[in-house]
């Protein structure tokens, strides 16, 4: 319990900059853990929703059936790219002047809008953990040297310097770099574990695209 209130002191008597740094770092992390749970509930989802629509696809049943059952409610992911593409594909159908070419050249076009959009909202937030990975530990860093400058500098009133006067200071100071790598390590682990999952993802994404463009084709010259 002492300690809880020795952190709690030093943090309350520290100089007002190191206290602004501290501040910020900790709504950095607070966003920064608000973000990564966000990110959890957005790839668990994607996943899953991945795995979905591929069972639904590849089940053997009729495109334009999946479409019309698709089409009548917001889609995300995978199903987004299909619907987007056969949309524009049978928009284009319809059109006799349109040859095969065109006909899978617009779909495809259609779903590559699509899995740019799809890929921005997985994408969300990434910069902002990146940015508070790399920068705390310096945001932190900064405040202790500050907080060694100001105590080191309230000894130049003092006849005889101790340790015992200038510790609590620098005490306060060095919890200002342990608030940065706090704020810092769970932002660059959370950062790299999105950043594969937005790749799988993409990946995923990509390969459908391109599987879905050839039967489109196929559908095209029968």
């Amino acid at each position: 319990m002492g300690s809880e209130i020795s952190l709690a002191h030093l943090v309350l008597n520290a100089s007002v900059v190191v206290q602004f740094v501290m501040a910020l770092l900790l709504l950095a992390s607070i966003i920064s853990w608000t973000m990564i749970f966000d990110r959890v509930r957005i790839f668990k989802h994607a996943r899953i929703e991945a795995d979905d629509f591929e069972n639904k696809f590849w089940a053997g049943g009729e495109l334009s059936q999946l479409y019309r059952k698709l089409d009548s409610s917001q889609q995300q992911g995978m199903a987004s790219i299909f619907v987007h593409g056969f949309r524009e594909f049978a928009r284009l159908s319809e059109h006799k002047s349109v040859d095969v070419a065109g006909l899978v050249g617009g779909a495809q076009r259609a779903m590559r809008v699509a899995f740019a959009r799809e890929m921005d909202q997985l994408e969300s937030h990434l910069p902002f953990l990146a940015t508070v990975g790399s920068t705390s530990p310096y945001v932190g860093l900064f405040g202790t040297v500050w907080g060694i400058m100001h105590a080191f500098t309230a000894l130049a009133d003092v006849k005889q310097a101790t340790l015992a006067l200038v510790a609590p200071a620098i005490a306060e100071a060095l919890i200002a770099t342990a608030m940065g790598l706090l704020a810092a390590i769970p932002a660059v682990v959370a950062y790299n574990r999105f950043a594969a999952e937005v790749e799988r993802l993409g990946g995923r994404y990509d390969n459908f695209l391109e599987e879905f463009s050839s039967i489109l084709q196929r559908q095209a010259y029968g």
